[in-house]
Protein backbone atom coordinates (compact mmCIF):
# COMPACT_ATOMS: atom_id res chain seq x y z
CA UNK A 1 0.00 0.00 0.00
CA UNK A 2 1.05 3.43 -0.63
CA UNK A 3 1.38 6.24 1.63
CA UNK A 4 1.07 9.69 1.15
CA UNK A 5 2.57 11.65 4.34
CA UNK A 6 2.41 15.52 5.68
CA UNK A 7 4.76 17.12 7.83
CA UNK A 8 3.90 20.71 8.97
CA UNK A 9 4.70 20.73 12.36
CA UNK A 10 6.98 22.92 12.43
CA UNK A 11 9.10 25.42 10.34
CA UNK A 12 9.95 23.48 8.03
CA UNK A 13 7.29 21.38 5.22
CA UNK A 14 7.47 18.08 3.66
CA UNK A 15 5.80 15.89 2.19
CA UNK A 16 6.72 11.64 0.79
CA UNK A 17 5.24 8.29 -0.58
CA UNK A 18 6.16 5.30 0.96
CA UNK A 19 5.31 1.90 -0.35
CA UNK A 20 6.14 -0.67 2.51
CA UNK A 21 9.47 -0.16 3.86
CA UNK A 22 10.74 1.73 0.80
CA UNK A 23 10.75 5.60 -0.16
CA UNK A 24 9.39 5.97 -3.60
CA UNK A 25 9.51 9.59 -3.66
CA UNK A 26 9.74 12.78 -0.75
CA UNK A 27 10.29 16.80 -1.26
CA UNK A 28 11.43 19.12 1.97
CA UNK A 29 11.65 22.54 2.32
CA UNK A 30 12.68 24.78 4.71
CA UNK A 31 12.63 28.60 3.08
CA UNK A 32 10.69 30.79 5.83
CA UNK A 33 7.26 30.53 3.65
CA UNK A 34 4.76 29.73 5.17
CA UNK A 35 2.98 26.16 4.92
CA UNK A 36 -0.18 27.49 2.87
CA UNK A 37 1.54 28.80 0.03
CA UNK A 38 4.06 25.61 -0.08
CA UNK A 39 2.76 22.62 0.80
CA UNK A 40 0.55 22.03 -2.06
CA UNK A 41 2.75 22.96 -4.59
CA UNK A 42 4.98 20.98 -3.24
CA UNK A 43 2.96 18.03 -3.07
CA UNK A 44 2.35 18.71 -6.63
CA UNK A 45 6.00 19.15 -7.71
CA UNK A 46 6.50 16.02 -6.24
CA UNK A 47 4.06 13.17 -7.37
CA UNK A 48 3.83 14.56 -10.94
CA UNK A 49 7.64 13.64 -11.64
CA UNK A 50 7.38 10.37 -10.18
CA UNK A 51 4.71 9.39 -12.04
CA UNK A 52 1.98 9.17 -9.24
CA UNK A 53 -1.62 10.47 -8.65
CA UNK A 54 -3.46 10.42 -5.60
CA UNK A 55 -5.62 7.39 -7.24
CA UNK A 56 -2.51 5.19 -6.30
CA UNK A 57 -2.59 6.48 -2.59
CA UNK A 58 -4.03 3.97 -0.67
CA UNK A 59 -3.57 5.81 2.99
CA UNK A 60 -3.48 9.64 3.82
CA UNK A 61 -0.51 10.06 6.91
CA UNK A 62 0.19 13.68 8.99
CA UNK A 63 1.86 14.61 11.95
CA UNK A 64 -0.97 15.91 13.75
CA UNK A 65 0.70 17.56 16.87
CA UNK A 66 2.36 19.05 18.85
CA UNK A 67 3.34 21.34 17.02
CA UNK A 68 2.52 25.12 15.37
CA UNK A 69 -0.82 25.72 15.96
CA UNK A 70 -0.80 27.15 12.74
CA UNK A 71 1.19 24.36 11.45
CA UNK A 72 -0.67 21.98 12.49
CA UNK A 73 -4.40 22.96 11.52
CA UNK A 74 -2.52 23.28 7.48
CA UNK A 75 -1.38 19.67 7.42
CA UNK A 76 -4.47 18.10 8.83
CA UNK A 77 -7.20 20.44 6.86
CA UNK A 78 -4.93 19.71 3.57
CA UNK A 79 -4.95 15.85 4.78
CA UNK A 80 -8.59 15.95 5.35
CA UNK A 81 -9.63 17.77 1.89
CA UNK A 82 -6.96 14.84 0.22
CA UNK A 83 -8.98 11.96 1.48
CA UNK A 84 -12.06 13.29 2.14
CA UNK A 85 -13.47 13.36 -1.38
CA UNK A 86 -11.88 9.60 -2.38
CA UNK A 87 -13.12 8.17 1.01
CA UNK A 88 -9.14 7.47 1.82
CA UNK A 89 -8.36 6.21 5.15
CA UNK A 90 -6.05 8.67 7.50
CA UNK A 91 -3.59 8.51 10.02
CA UNK A 92 -2.66 10.91 12.59
CA UNK A 93 0.55 10.67 13.74
CA UNK A 94 2.54 12.24 16.85
CA UNK A 95 5.13 14.21 15.52
CA UNK A 96 7.61 13.12 18.11
CA UNK A 97 7.05 9.44 17.55
CA UNK A 98 7.51 10.29 13.64
CA UNK A 99 10.58 12.60 14.57
CA UNK A 100 12.00 9.14 16.45
CA UNK A 101 12.17 7.42 13.00
CA UNK A 102 14.86 9.26 12.18
CA UNK A 103 17.01 7.57 14.87
CA UNK A 104 15.59 4.16 14.51
CA UNK A 105 18.81 2.30 13.39
CA UNK A 106 20.70 3.66 16.52
CA UNK A 107 21.50 2.14 19.94
CA UNK A 108 20.33 4.75 22.17
CA UNK A 109 18.23 6.33 24.26
CA UNK A 110 16.18 9.17 21.63
CA UNK A 111 15.28 12.29 22.79
CA UNK A 112 12.61 14.26 21.05
CA UNK A 113 12.19 18.25 21.34
CA UNK A 114 10.22 20.88 19.82
CA UNK A 115 10.39 24.38 20.99
CA UNK A 116 6.80 25.05 22.65
CA UNK A 117 7.97 28.70 24.02
CA UNK A 118 7.08 29.50 27.62
CA UNK A 119 10.33 28.28 28.89
CA UNK A 120 8.82 24.47 28.35
CA UNK A 121 9.47 22.36 25.12
CA UNK A 122 7.12 19.46 23.34
CA UNK A 123 9.25 15.76 24.35
CA UNK A 124 8.90 12.25 24.07
CA UNK A 125 11.64 9.76 25.03
CA UNK A 126 12.11 6.45 23.10
CA UNK A 127 14.48 3.52 23.05
CA UNK A 128 16.11 2.43 19.81
CA UNK A 129 17.64 -0.87 20.03
CA UNK A 130 17.96 -3.08 16.94
CA UNK A 131 16.05 -1.50 14.36
CA UNK A 132 13.01 -1.30 16.70
CA UNK A 133 11.29 2.13 18.67
CA UNK A 134 10.22 1.57 22.27
CA UNK A 135 8.19 5.23 23.52
CA UNK A 136 9.13 5.62 27.07
CA UNK A 137 7.15 9.11 27.92
CA UNK A 138 4.14 10.20 26.35
CA UNK A 139 3.70 13.00 24.39
CA UNK A 140 3.83 16.13 26.57
CA UNK A 141 4.61 19.99 27.03
CA UNK A 142 7.33 20.11 29.67
CA UNK A 143 10.23 22.40 31.23
CA UNK A 144 13.80 21.68 30.14
CA UNK A 145 14.27 21.33 34.14
CA UNK A 146 11.84 18.48 34.71
CA UNK A 147 13.42 16.56 31.47
CA UNK A 148 16.82 16.62 32.80
CA UNK A 149 15.26 15.82 36.64
CA UNK A 150 14.17 12.46 35.02
CA UNK A 151 17.50 12.35 32.75
CA UNK A 152 19.90 12.28 35.53
CA UNK A 153 21.38 8.26 36.13
CA UNK A 154 20.29 7.45 33.15
CA UNK A 155 23.85 5.86 31.60
CA UNK A 156 22.46 5.10 28.47
CA UNK A 157 23.68 6.98 24.96
CA UNK A 158 21.04 10.10 24.30
CA UNK A 159 21.08 11.40 21.22
CA UNK A 160 18.83 14.74 20.67
CA UNK A 161 16.48 15.59 17.67
CA UNK A 162 14.10 17.82 16.46
CA UNK A 163 13.66 21.65 15.93
CA UNK A 164 13.64 22.14 19.45
CA UNK A 165 16.96 19.90 19.69
CA UNK A 166 19.74 22.51 19.89
CA UNK A 167 17.92 24.61 23.33
CA UNK A 168 17.58 20.93 24.89
CA UNK A 169 21.01 19.91 23.84
CA UNK A 170 22.86 22.88 25.43
CA UNK A 171 20.30 23.18 28.63
CA UNK A 172 21.32 19.24 29.11
CA UNK A 173 24.99 19.77 28.48
CA UNK A 174 24.81 22.64 31.47
CA UNK A 175 23.20 20.25 33.99
CA UNK A 176 25.55 17.56 33.38
CA UNK A 177 23.76 15.41 31.29
CA UNK A 178 25.79 13.54 28.81
CA UNK A 179 23.91 13.70 25.22
CA UNK A 180 24.65 14.52 21.29
CA UNK A 181 23.14 15.75 18.77
CA UNK A 182 21.62 13.95 15.99
CA UNK A 183 23.55 14.92 12.39
CA UNK A 184 22.25 17.57 10.82
CA UNK A 185 20.78 15.85 7.96
CA UNK A 186 18.83 13.70 10.58
CA UNK A 187 17.78 16.21 13.41
CA UNK A 188 14.70 17.46 11.31
CA UNK A 189 11.12 16.05 11.41
CA UNK A 190 10.28 15.23 7.94
CA UNK A 191 6.93 13.45 6.11
CA UNK A 192 8.90 10.01 5.60
CA UNK A 193 9.17 9.21 9.33
CA UNK A 194 5.47 10.27 9.86
CA UNK A 195 4.57 7.46 6.57
CA UNK A 196 6.90 5.15 8.28
CA UNK A 197 5.04 5.69 11.87
CA UNK A 198 1.99 5.24 10.23
CA UNK A 199 2.47 2.29 8.18
CA UNK A 200 2.81 0.58 11.84
CA UNK A 201 -0.17 1.96 13.01
CA UNK A 202 -2.61 1.15 10.17
CA UNK A 203 -1.15 -2.59 10.36
CA UNK A 204 -2.73 -2.60 13.46
CA UNK A 205 -5.82 -0.57 12.71
CA UNK A 206 -5.44 2.50 14.18
CA UNK A 207 -7.14 4.64 11.07
CA UNK A 208 -9.75 7.08 11.34
CA UNK A 209 -11.96 9.16 8.23
CA UNK A 210 -10.98 11.97 7.35
CA UNK A 211 -14.23 12.96 9.48
CA UNK A 212 -12.57 12.21 12.53
CA UNK A 213 -9.06 13.65 11.49
CA UNK A 214 -8.33 15.77 13.93
CA UNK A 215 -4.94 17.86 15.47
CA UNK A 216 -3.45 17.65 18.44
CA UNK A 217 -2.10 20.54 20.38
CA UNK A 218 -1.34 19.36 23.93
CA UNK A 219 -1.94 22.63 25.37
CA UNK A 220 -4.31 25.94 24.67
CA UNK A 221 -3.36 28.12 22.27
CA UNK A 222 -2.84 31.50 23.31
CA UNK A 223 -5.90 33.09 22.44
CA UNK A 224 -7.96 30.18 24.35
CA UNK A 225 -5.66 31.02 27.70
CA UNK A 226 -6.45 34.56 27.10
CA UNK A 227 -10.19 34.10 26.94
CA UNK A 228 -9.61 31.74 30.24
CA UNK A 229 -7.86 34.83 31.86
CA UNK A 230 -10.41 37.06 31.12
CA UNK A 231 -13.02 34.44 32.68
CA UNK A 232 -14.33 33.97 29.14
CA UNK A 233 -15.54 30.27 27.88
CA UNK A 234 -13.19 29.05 25.54
CA UNK A 235 -15.37 29.47 22.67
CA UNK A 236 -17.91 32.69 21.94
CA UNK A 237 -21.44 31.58 22.51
Amino acid sequence: MKILALETSAKSVSVAVTEDDRVLCSAYQNTGLTHSRTLMPLLEGMLTPAGLTLSDIGLIAVAHGPGSFTGLRIGVSAAKGLAWARELPCCGVSTLEAMAQNLRHMDATVICAMDARRNQIYNAVFRCSGGTIQRVTEDRAIALSQLAQELQGDETEKIVLGDGAGLCYTYLLEQGISCRMAPAHLVMQNAVGVAMAARELAAVGKTVSAQALAPVYLRLSQAERERLAKGLPLTAQ
